[in-house]
């Protein structure tokens, strides 16, 4: 998409953090907006805030994990403005510890919101998306904690991961339809992530991961030096329009993604590849090859 203003973005996640940055820099740009949100009162103060800065803005009450829910938000959408062009996957929750601490009630919520809440929004807007047959884009939120991980992020990386691998065959698939798709891999951003306890189920609210007051000081502070909301914002803006597979508003992690890039390259097996498999994957590249070519297309 190169010509933003009058169009319409669906954000989820869009009452705080990355979500309202995003729906602020798109409502800039005069795109109008519906934003969801599962908490009441992050969604009323940013519509204020939105409405404030002259945005166009429209909110929905929403947990992405609601399959049925979200159908209905989508219809909702398109009722109101006719058609959507940006779809923003944003909305996501973080729990960390160590993994043989998790209950199966803090993994059906993490990969509820993070991993089903992106596919609820694909299965949801992606018909609408086809039938209206104009350039649209869809940005998926991941993290740089899809691509690298560390002691107690099990949880909350398999989500991740899940999202950059869905997003990246997505955008294959789609590129034939002149549908855009981006992967957003932040890193510390000032946002209040931590908070989605607080809006956590009760029917999964059995956790191997309590956290308390001074659990919240902690991460208030340890995120407190984060990117603005806004500036990952900006470069999400950029990468919809130059349609990029990846979005990377940081630049702390260069060095330890080619360190770990390189140890996969030395793991693989040091000798002569089988002929007749190679000529499988040989076949599997040039698709690969030819689909990328196409989504990367202006």
């Amino acid at each position: 998409m190169q010509q933003l203003a009058g169009k319409v973005a669906f954000i989820t996640g869009g009452g705080s953090g990355i979500g309202l940055g995003l729906a602020q820099v798109f409502g800039d740009t005069g795109m109008k907006l519906v934003i969801a949100d599962v908490r009441r009162d992050h969604l009323e103060h940013a519509l204020a805030t939105l409405r404030a800065g002259g945005a166009v803005a429209h909110g929905v009450q929403l947990d992405v994990s609601d399959r049925a829910a979200f159908a209905r938000a989508a219809e909702e959408t398109v009722e109101l403005h006719g058609k959507v062009h940006l779809l923003c996957n944003n909305a996501g929750v973080s729990i960390f510890g160590p993994m043989d601490a998790a209950t199966y009630d803090d993994w059906d919520w993490i990969m509820g919101v993070n991993v089903n809440g992106v596919i609820n929004g694909v299965q949801s807007f992606l018909p609408h998306l086809k039938a209206q047959g104009e350039g649209s884009h869809i940005v998926n939120t991941a993290s740089m904690a899809g691509l690298l991980v560390g002691p107690g992020m099990g949880l909350y990386s398999a989500s991740k991961y899940a999202v950059v691998g869905l997003t990246q065959s997505l955008r294959m698939d789609l590129a034939p339809h002149g549908i855009g798709v981006s992967v957003l891999c932040p890193g510390f951003v000032r946002s209040n992530i931590h908070e989605a306890v607080l809006s956590r189920p009760k029917h999964l609210g059995h956790t191997g991961y309590p956290v308390g007051p001074e659990d919240m000081k902690r991460l208030d502070k340890l995120l407190s030096v984060g990117m603005t909301p806004r500036d990952v914002a900006q470069a999400v803006l950029g990468g919809v329009l130059r349609n990029e597979a990846w979005i990377f508003p940081h630049a702390e992690f260069a060095a330890e993604l080619r360190a770990e890039f390189d140890a996969i390259l030395a793991a693989l097996p040091q000798r002569a590849p089988d002929p007749e498999r190679m000529r499988l994957e040989d076949g599997r590249r040039a698709r690969k090859q030819e689909a990328t070519a196409l989504a990367n297309s202006p």
